[in-house]
Order: structure tokens, then sequence, then C-alpha cells
């Protein structure tokens, strides 16, 4: 018992965090080699389980296989079963079951959680588990009750499955679709592009799911009165509503103009929304120009809000850096947003975040255009996609090699657990030194 507790001390809690989300992964990858778990009954090899199980707990979408025409029921209910252990947190789902049973959380439970779920602090944790427990399942629960009809018109009894598989996986922003057996293997939501139900109901899980569970607590709370809500959740509130209608608008005039009006603004909104790490599509991305694929790039970069389902550098993380670059032009000593001085270690750790992610994406993508010989717009976009944990591709993914996929399932599990995660679990978060070197100036710009 001692041996045992002395190793829980060494591990701190973004470690657990990291091996935590890689255990589980593992995990699946051996459940979805089995042959129960494909409709062929046979073995899936090692590299397309491993990548299917951690596009699944890390909400990315990213697969080799299509889902409903590769996987078996079980297959697919296996799948289901890690989106949500990986959109949820797997230390938040341990920790849940904890709650449930009556056992007590001690402080260094707690303050793995904080980190888990972006909390301020440890205090209130517990309440907040259990709140964000209520809110996920009675959430995905509606949405699937609302798109059953739906897709019970157009596939029968079977629609009942297929409802609450995109429910979960829409709330998540997982992007792992069951519509292959119907219109084409790899085509999402591509034939019910013109359907308002699914798509109204599928926008607003993503967006749910997305805003972080913070959010939800402040509305929880204080209803409609924003002015009482954490400035965090202002700041995702106010720039998720930005980065959903600016770039609707510009697919609207500029890219799906061939559309009829009621299904052109569906589909404006569908891939504004769909962008920030969910993954689905319902229309073909094949011909759109490059401005859009850049915009796409930027939107699948930024991704989610921090504690939410959702992966990406975070909306809070260019707001911050705006701030920052605000204050430098206005020569303030402090970033500012909301009236609020924004604590300077927060902008370091914005400015690591995006330099990280920036550094990744591009050499990622250019380590893969020269490995498989490939167009750098098609490798740049599948890395995008990877590291925001979006799931989207322009065609690329089933057809790339071992060392390629390697790449996507280090990004996509870096894009889920997050860059400071990785990094404070490898070096630490606290090691502050005495000694300082001189000060000295160096000219940049």
């Amino acid at each position: 018992m001692k041996l045992k507790h002395r190793w829980r001390l060494r591990l701190s809690s973004f470690q657990l965090i990291l091996l935590g989300f890689a255990a589980v992964i593992l995990f699946g990858a051996l459940i979805l080699m089995l042959p129960i778990s494909s409709r062929s009954s046979e073995w899936t090899s090692f590299p397309d389980a491993l990548f299917t199980s951690t596009s699944a707990v890390c909400v990315t979408g990213l697969v080799v296989r299509d889902t409903a025409t590769y996987w078996s029921v079980f297959g697919q209910i296996v799948l289901l079963v890690f989106i949500q252990i990986g959109g949820m947190g797997v230390v938040t789902v341990a920790s849940s079951f904890l709650v449930l049973s009556g056992k007590k959380i001690g402080l260094f439970s707690r303050g793995t959680l904080q980190e888990a779920v972006s909390a301020p602090s440890v205090g209130g944790i517990v309440r907040l588990i259990g709140f964000i427990l209520k809110g996920v399942f009675l959430v995905e629960g509606i949405g699937a009750v609302l798109m059953i009809p739906s897709f019970c018109i157009k596939f029968g009894a079977k629609g009942i499955w297929m409802a609450i598989f995109h429910s979960v996986s829409a709330f998540c922003n997982a992007g792992f679709d069951l519509m292959g057996r119907e219109s084409g293997e790899f085509t999402s939501f591509t034939m019910l592009s013109a359907e308002p139900v699914v798509n109204t109901v599928i926008m607003l899980l993503i967006i749910l799911g997305g805003i972080g569970f913070l959010v939800w607590d402040d509305f929880f709370q204080h209803r409609l009165r924003f002015r009482r809500y954490r400035m965090q959740s202002k700041v995702v509130l106010l720039v998720t509503v930005f980065l959903i209608f600016c770039p609707a608008v510009y697919f609207f005039f500029c890219e799906f103009k061939d559309l009829p009006l009621g299904e052109r603004i569906l589909t404006s909104l569908f891939q504004s929304v769909t962008l920030r790490t969910a993954g689905f599509n319902t229309i073909s991305y094949s011909g759109i120009g490059g401005i859009g694929i850049a915009i796409m790039i930027v939107l699948m970069l930024i991704g989610g809000s921090p504690g939410s389902t959702a992966g990406g550098m975070k909306t809070t993380t260019p707001a911050v850096l705006f701030a920052s670059v605000a204050s430098i032009f206005r020569k303030k000593e402090h970033a500012e947003l909301m009236r609020r001085r924004i604590d300077p270690d927060t902008v370091k750790n914005a400015s690591a975040i995006f330099l990280m992610y920036l550094t990744l994406f591009l050499s990622g993508g250019m380590i893969i255009s020269g490995i498989e010989g490939l167009p750098l717009k098609e490798c740049l976009y599948e890395t995008a996609s990877a590291i925001g944990t979006v799931g989207l591709t322009l065609g690329i993914t089933p057809q790339l090699g071992l060392a390629s996929k390697i790449i996507l399932i280090l990004f996509m599990f870096f894009g889920r657990v997050g860059g400071l995660t990785v990094i404070y679990a490898a070096f630490g978060k606290n090691h502050k030194l005495v000694s300082k070197y001189p000060l000295d100036k160096i000219t940049v710009g």
C-alpha cells in the first residue's frame, strides 16, 4: 500500500490526465481489433484500430475506415462509449463514478478534476461534476429525441440508433457518423443538407458541447443576466458568436452561391459551426476556393472553448493575444478584457499555445506532404483537422501510410489533452528558480 501511495504522489495532475487518456485509447484499440467489432468478423490491424480509438477518445472524427460500413453494431457501441468518455474527459468520468458511489474525493483528486474541466478553483468542484453529468445526459437525450422522427422517416427503425449516436457524437464534437450505408462511405451528412431539423439540432449540440461547462454553470446560476457571468464566459460567448456568423457570411456570399436560399443559409451556418472541432459536413469541400480553405484551417486551429468537449487552441487564446496586442498599441502595462486586467502568466500561456499549435500544424503538414507526395494544401488541412480535433478531411486520410497516421495520432492526442497539459506533464509546473540571470534588451520587429 505504501508503494502505491508513493507512486501516486509522484504523478502530477497533468500526468494523470495524460496517462488516463493514453490508457483509454490503448484499451479501445485492443477492443476494436477484435473480430466482433467489424462487420466482416475479421481482425482489424492494430494501426487502424489505434487510429480509430484515438480519434474517438480525442473526439476528432478522422477515420481510415467508414464507421457505418466497416464497424459492427458492437464496434459502433464501443466507439460511442469512448466518444462519451473522451468528450467528458477521462478524469471527469472516473471521478463521476466516485461521486455516484458516495465516496469522498480527496484534495489531490479535486485538484486533478480542476485541471481536467478548467475550473477556476478547487472549491465546488464536486458540485460542478454533478452538474456536468446531469447536463450532458439531459442535452444528449433531448437532442436524440428531437432527431428520432427525422431519422425514422428516412431510415426506418434504425433511425432511433442513428439519432442517439449522432446526438452523442455532435455534443462531444466528435464528428463520427453512421451515414456511410445510406449515402456512400465518408459522405457525412451530405444527403441531409436541406433537412432543417437535423441540421439545427446538430448545430445546437455542437455549440452547447463546445462553449464549456463553466459557461453552462454561469447560465444556470445567473440565467440571462450576462453582466454577472465570469469574464471567461463572456469572452467565450462573444468570440463564439463572432466565429460562427462572420465565416457563415463569407460562405453564404462566396462559396455556396449555387444552392437554393434556404439550403444556402443552413449550409453556410452548418459549416461555420462544425469547423470548430465537430467534423461533420453537409457539402463536399472539393469545390471550396483557396480563401475558404484558409478560413477553415483558422477555425479548426482555434477550436472550442476551455473546459468543453472540444479541442483546438481554444477561443480564449486568440482573445487574450488580441488583447495583449491592443495593450501594446495603447501603451498599457497590462492586457485588458471586459474592464479586467489579464494575468501576465495567462498572456504567456496563450503565446506558448499559439506558437506550439502553429509550429506543429506547419511542420506536420510539410512532413506528411514530403512522405506521401501529396499537395501541401491537403496535408496542412489534415494536420489542422487532427490537432484541432475536428475530423474534416479533403479525402486523403484513408490513403495515408503508417508514418503519416502516427503523426496524426500524436496530433489528435495533443489537441485533446491540451498543449500546456503535455508540457506540464513532461516538465512540471512549479519549478521556480530563486536566482535570476541579468536583464538585457533585444530588438524585435
